[in-house]
């Protein structure tokens, strides 16, 4: 026995020694080598394409040390610092607190493996400020014992990289202390504001140095809408005619003086401008009637011919705000999706660096461009010499990089790209930007026509392209509406022209539009407020503080804006004045170049009377508390709108009480009339109107508006809804417990009877959007009731059939399979057999998750093979397995016996081995 345990522990130890030696080799192998690391693993594979052996390029999944985020990440030996809530010692120089998060202290431990096995060090992450402080806090973090050097690169190909290992420099400390003054500045400025919103609007909500200025632009707009008053106006326009052409003329002025149009009036009092009054007529529907009747009998000549031609010059190649622009009005894409479809181009090898402030374009890039030009378009696209952006710079510029543009020294082509969908699209749109901003000038001929009725003097335009230049390949987004070409007939003066006819138009003026993403971020570059690489977190920010909600690309702002906004224009004017915030990033550019001291702008900005700090502490104590949390409107008299912890409602003073209802999150308030908000406050008091009663239950049935929309409901209030919605005061909710109901004192029935009454609530199904909640029967809302609706059972499973309505709009399900009902289909009249035949139907998916191709069924699983492309690119699919395509191969050239093949080694993988079958 003895002899069996030694000859075990012999074993054993000999197992041990084996493993230490096989560990010693492979570190002395890796000694020799050089750690390359980068922010993403999709970078570092590209990387490693154009390396040897003799390098290591690893990933720390970006930022690695960051500010608290929590109480719980403040280290211990702070925890009673008065500013320990900041994560930045402000009584020392503003000395940053940093905690690794817990997400990265496995990356951090495995980086610092890797770094005791390699024999030199090189940073190679971006070459922004983000980049260069993440290359900073690695050597923070990491303390490398061993040389280290930073390599910059703005494109990742072999040239590139294999370039940059050669062009070595050091830690930029200017951009890095920008970088953390900016993160600085930030937090105290969000930390020291948002908890005066909690304790003077509602508990959550949030302010920023910049997000707060975007909210600001926001929610002024809406105010204009609200305030907006409409003017009615009208037209004319006419149909002539010279030999067999006809043209279209519009009314340009009558009796001298001009016909006002929609830009003439004054959005707030819905009439013309002052200046305007004397020489623009505004012409009503009595007026454009007579007039027109009158020029149809007349003669018409020509009196005026302008002819000129005019030369368009191609717009500069992509940068970051640009990018996000142009792909939001032309492939409808947020600020967020673009830059993450642009970082995975550029990581791939596609682009280069997205996140610049510069529309210079290098030697190489140029060449690329001509050579391009000539070989596709021809030599009468290419100028004699290339065009020059370099002096194009946007206001606060600071990045030193390229514009965006496809990379290396010859353009991929994007039919020649293997990209797939989304990406395929972005990268097109960066191509043919670039392409065409080396192209020549686009030439048109613009003609004008006067034409002569009595008093009445008409206008006719014509543009016709003679050369398209660049347009052959880029047309920019505000022209593409208006670059349709309109012929006239060549005409002189003192030519007649007939009149075919006179219509006569009526017009409303509209108020003006909401803010998109493109225009949002037009805007805060324009003002010089954040700096392109930002627009894509601000913008997702707003919405996620619930300041913002974005439908059909449109940025709508909430009550809870607007009385946020109110609030800080009153009380900290500074923090939402675009002048100011701008001057703050120029302050932030100076501290890039070296030419201010951050520690004394964030002293001069945080302390002293006028500082952040004691602005606070002294308007903290001149808000009003109710005042703060509500806003009213002019056009919506004796109605207060005001937002609390659950949310936005309206009041009304009913007598001499003031009664509340709850305002829905679908009605924005320039939308909001006095009809919608007393109805709601009526349906308070009163309660809404039942629209009849279900014969089953005899239960009455509503249609109601709560906070998300519009709904139907089966039955009244029941008593825990009711504790719900009323309010207590403090000393009730101390002695609440003692007026709950005692169960183990009820005994019996009345127990029952008891928990029967707590436990009712009455159903519920949210309204379709396709369907009018003001035009809903009886019986439509029965129907609607009645869903999830069993249809029968499934004839091969005998499991239940159900149709219902989801977030998705309706559908049919069995045993957790669901299909979606078309909308072909009334989804009240679909039987058991049209849900049977739904799904029989191939599952598909939605939007960009449908199958790219069929591939047939897989012979042992007996599940379809489908082809999909995914947010990491093409990949297949047979039941809930998943297998990645291999880069560059292209679904049409995949067959079945290579996914078969594929599928069969993701299996092998993902079999566990046999020692962890036996553990």
């Amino acid at each position: 026995m003895i002899k069996k345990k030694s000859l075990s522990k012999q074993k054993v130890n000999k197992n041990i020694k084996s493993k230490t030696n096989q560990k010693t080799i492979k570190s002395s192998q890796n000694a020799s080598k050089k750690l390359v690391i980068v922010e993403s693993p999709t970078k570092a594979k590209t990387i490693r394409k154009f390396l040897d052996s003799s390098y290591m390029v690893e990933s720390c999944m970006g930022h690695v040390r960051d500010l608290p985020q929590s109480a719980k990440d403040i280290p211990e030996k702070f925890k009673k610092q008065s500013w320990a809530n900041l994560g930045v010692n402000v009584e020392s120089r503003f000395e940053p607190i940093y905690c690794i998060p817990k997400n990265k202290l496995k990356i951090v431990q495995e980086l610092k493996e890797k770094l005791q096995q390699a024999s030199e060090l090189i940073l190679a992450t971006d070459e922004d400020r983000e980049g260069e402080s993440i290359s900073w806090h690695l050597v923070e973090l990491l303390k490398p014992s061993i040389k280290y050097k930073r390599m910059v690169f703005h494109e990742i190909t072999k040239e590139a990289i294999l370039n940059a290992l050669e062009k070595f420099r050091n830690i930029d400390e200017n951009l890095v202390r920008a970088q953390e003054a900016r993160r600085v500045l930030d937090r105290l400025v969000g930390y020291t504001i948002s908890p005066l919103l909690w304790k003077k609007v509602a508990f959550g909500l949030s302010a920023g140095r910049v997000q707060s200025v975007a909210v600001r632009l926001i929610a002024e707009r809406e105010q204009e809408r609200i305030r907006f008053k409409k003017a009615v106006y009208s037209t004319l326009v006419a149909q002539n005619k010279k030999g067999s052409a006809t043209f279209e003329s519009k009314l340009y002025s009558y009796k001298s003086r001009k016909i006002a149009l929609g830009r003439d009036f004054d959005g707030e009092t819905g009439k013309l401008f002052q200046e305007k009054v004397e020489n623009t007529l505004h012409l009503l529907e009595p007026e454009a009637l007579r007039i027109s009747e009158m020029v149809s009998k007349l003669s018409w000549i020509v009196e005026d011919v302008e002819e000129k031609p005019i030369s368009r010059k191609p717009s500069a190649p992509f940068i970051t705000s640009t990018l996000q622009q142009e792909a939001n009005r032309k492939l409808g894409l947020g600020a967020r999706e673009t830059m993450s479809i642009a970082q995975k181009l550029y990581e791939n090898g596609l682009i280069t660096y997205m996140r610049t402030d510069s529309t210079n374009l290098s030697a190489q890039a140029i060449e690329a461009c001509r050579s391009s030009i000539l070989s596709i378009f021809g030599k009468e696209y290419l100028p004699s010499e290339h065009r020059d952006y370099t002096s194009k710079k946007v206001k606060g510029a600071q990045e030193a990089h390229e514009a965006i543009r496809p990379a290396g020294t010859k353009f991929i082509v994007p039919e020649s790209s293997g990209l797939m969908g989304i990406q395929y699209s972005l990268y097109e749109l960066i191509w043919r930007r670039t392409i065409a901003s080396q192209m020549v000038n686009s030439q048109h001929k613009q003609v004008s026509l006067k034409l002569r009725a009595g008093d009445a003097l008409f206008n006719a335009s014509g543009m016709t392209v003679e050369f398209s230049g660049y347009l052959k390949v880029y047309s920019d987004s505000e022209e593409d509406s208006s670059e349709k070409e309109v012929h006239l007939p060549r005409l002189k003066v003192g030519d007649s022209v007939e009149c075919l006819r006179v219509n006569f138009l009526n017009h409303e003026t509209k108020p003006p539009s909401r803010y998109n993403e493109a225009s949002l971020i037009q805007t805060l570059e324009k003002e010089g407020v954040g700096r392109p690489s930002t627009y894509a977190a601000i913008i997702s920010t707003i919405q996620d503080r619930g300041y913002v909600k974005k439908n059909n690309n449109i940025l709508y702002p909430t009550f809870t804006a607007l009385v946020v906004i109110k609030l800080l224009s009153r009380y900290l004017p500074d923090y939402v004045d675009l002048k100011f915030t701008s001057a703050m990033e120029e302050r932030l550019d100076d501290i890039a170049s070296g030419e201010l001291d951050w520690v004394k702008y964030l002293t001069s900005i945080y302390f002293g009377t006028q500082g952040l700090k004691a602005q606070v502490d002294m308007q903290e104590k001149a808000i009003k508390g109710d005042d703060s949390r509500a806003i009213t409107f002019n056009n919506l008299p004796g109605l207060i709108f005001k937002v609390g912890r659950y949310g936005a409602y309206v009041c009304r003073k009913n007598q001499s009480e003031e009664v509340c209802a709850s305002l829905p999150e679908t009605i924005f308030p320039g939308d909001m009339t006095s009809e919608t908000a007393n109805k709601l406050i009526d349906q308070k008091i009163s309660g809404a109107d039942a629209l009849g009663h279900d014969p089953l239950t005899g239960l009455p049935v509503y249609v109601l508006t709560g906070r998300f929309g519009p709904y139907v409901q089966l039955g009244d209030m029941n008593l825990n809804e009711e504790k719900e919605k009323t309010p207590k005061s403090k000393s009730k909710r101390k002695s609440s417990h003692k007026e709950e109901p005692n169960f183990k004192e009820i005994k019996g029935q009345k127990k029952k009877e008891m928990e029967n009454k707590v436990a009712i609530k009455p159903k519920r199904m949210s309204i379709p959007t396709m369907m009018d909640p003001a035009k809903i029967t009886l019986k439509q809302a029965l129907d609607l009731l009645s869903l999830p609706k069993k249809l029968g059972t499934h004839p091969s499973s005998g499991k239940e059939v159900k149709k219902g309505l989801g977030r998705f709009g309706p559908y049919v399900v069995h045993d957790g399979d669901f299909r979606s009902v078309p909308k072909t289909d009334d989804i009240f009249q679909v039987s058991l057999e049209r849900a049977l035949e739904l799904l029989a139907q191939p599952k598909k998916g939605r939007g960009r998750a449908s199958p790219i191709r069929e591939l047939g069924l897989h012979p042992d699983l007996k599940e379809e093979i489908l082809i999909f492309n995914g947010k990491f690119g093409l990949y297949l699919k047979v039941g809930k397995l998943n297998v990645s395509l291999p880069e560059g191969v292209k679904p049409e050239e995949v067959d079945r016996d290579q996914a078969l093949k594929l599928i069969a080694e993701k299996s092998e993988k993902s079999q566990p081995s046999k020692s962890k079958r036996k553990k």
